[in-house]
């Protein structure tokens, strides 16, 4: 969120961004509830002043043996109308906050103004896309022909948008997963962390997907505790509520974990296939970075995911995201999208941002420098390093054989048993 200060003395600039992002939040009803704030809190400080010092006004009539009732009496009032602007000044508070829960962040100057996807400028491309003499088919068929995938049965056991994974296919998800990390903690410098897959509402708070985000979310019943939707929620509030020393810093964690969304709001977009499931696998990364650092921070965290896909021989393009692409808590976003033949389009693989302190302040992460006073918000970065389920949908397309069986990249060799071929 944004400091509540910086948002009083930037509430034009703030106006525009929001703008630029195609957000609309009224401010003016941020600024109304902080007159009263100000108001509230000048009456208050007013009427304590005043009932201390008739307190020493009656203290010192018992102590001459005056009569002080009629001065009690007055400040019992006092104190009752104090108890009930407090209650005002809670209630206002909340307004306020709530209002900055829903300011989105703004984006760093470097990001271009666009309103949605179309205007996402390309930064460049890597690889060239197989060269076919047939006519490639989709993944999902693939799948289902190699028997390594099967969407009706999963409908069956759960309902749409669950994948089911057999045989080969199950290994070749778990085998992604294992060399995701391994490329991560061994090349990268990440430190590996398991985190529940169950999280509470306030580290859902602390990185941004509540309040606003709330009917995108997978909710226990009976429980204020939710289904992880990527494992940025979990790791980054590892940290909440700590001031970390300077020389700690940067923090490279990498975590796998099945990852829930509902997708709300997003019916009849693609209903077949890996690309877009209630449940699916994930290699996050996610670090803690000194402000000073944190863009190059962003520009490793963007070579480390990228790394993967060269690894395994995945045409790709990166795309930095416009204003109007933007995600709530980021400030800058590069999009990682890899090649699906069948399509002929790229698709989003991964998102690497970098959130400045606007996750830190939610989540009262801090780190304090040497021979300085005081402590200073951390920045927080994360990137999908990958999405494992569309990295299997983009090695089914993009290995194809005329005959249907599927090449397994030479990166993954060990991690399947020396499989080279996914046959019927």
């Amino acid at each position: 969120m944004l400091e509540i200060k910086f948002v009083r003395q930037h509430l034009d600039e703030i106006e525009k961004a929001l703008e630029n992002r195609g957000d609309s939040i009224n401010l003016e009803t941020f600024k109304r509830y902080d007159d009263e704030r100000k108001s509230l809190l000048l009456e208050i400080e007013a009427l304590r002043h005043q009932r201390n010092v008739v307190s020493e006004q009656i203290a010192a009539m018992k102590k001459n043996k005056e009569n002080a009732d009629d001065l009690m009496a007055q400040m019992r009032d006092v104190g009752g109308r104090i108890k009930t602007l407090d209650r005002d000044l809670t209630e206002n508070e909340e307004k306020i906050d709530h209002i900055l829960f829903e300011i989105p962040n703004l984006p760093h100057p470097s990001v271009p103004v666009g309103k949605d996807s179309s205007e996402n400028p390309i930064i460049k491309k890597v690889g060239d896309p197989p060269a076919f003499d047939f006519d490639p088919a989709p993944h999902w068929t693939i799948g289902e022909n190699l028997k390594v995938l099967d969407f009706e049965t999963a409908a069956k056991i759960t309902g749409a948008r669950f994948p089911l994974y057999l045989g080969a296919g199950a290994r070749l998800e778990r085998a992604l997963i294992n060399f995701m990390l391994d490329i991560h903690t061994t090349r990268h410098g990440y430190k590996e962390i398991l985190p529940p897959f169950i999280v509470n509402r306030n580290s859902m708070t602390g990185t941004g997907q509540l309040p606003k985000f709330e009917e995108d979310l997978f909710k226990l019943q009976g429980w204020d505790y939710f289904l992880v939707p990527t494992a940025e929620v979990p790791v980054t509030n590892i940290h909440k509520g700590e001031i970390l020393d300077e020389d700690v810093l940067p923090i490279y964690y990498t975590a796998y974990t099945p990852c829930f969304r509902s997708e709300a709001g997003s019916y009849g977009k693609d209903t077949r296939g890996l690309i877009r499931q209630h449940q699916f696998n994930k290699v996050e990364l996610v670090k803690f970075a000194k402000p000073e650092a944190s863009y190059d921070e962003l520009e490793s965290l963007l070579t480390h995911a990228e790394a993967i896909l060269k690894l395994l021989g995945l045409p790709y393009q990166v795309v930095i995201l416009c204003t109007g692409d933007l995600g709530f808590s980021a400030a800058k976003t590069y999009d990682i999208e890899v090649w699906m033949p069948a399509q002929g389009v790229y698709r989003e693989i991964s998102s690497c941002s970098n959130f400045e302190s606007f996750q830190a302040r939610r989540a009262n992460i801090r780190f304090k420098r040497k021979g300085k006073k005081g402590t200073e918000l951390v920045h927080t970065l994360n990137g999908s390093g990958l999405a494992v389920g569309r990295t299997v949908a983009a090695l089914l397309e993009n290995y194809q054989q005329a005959d249907g069986s599927v090449l397994i990249p030479e990166a993954l060799g060990p991690y399947m048993g020396g499989l080279e071929k996914i046959t019927a």
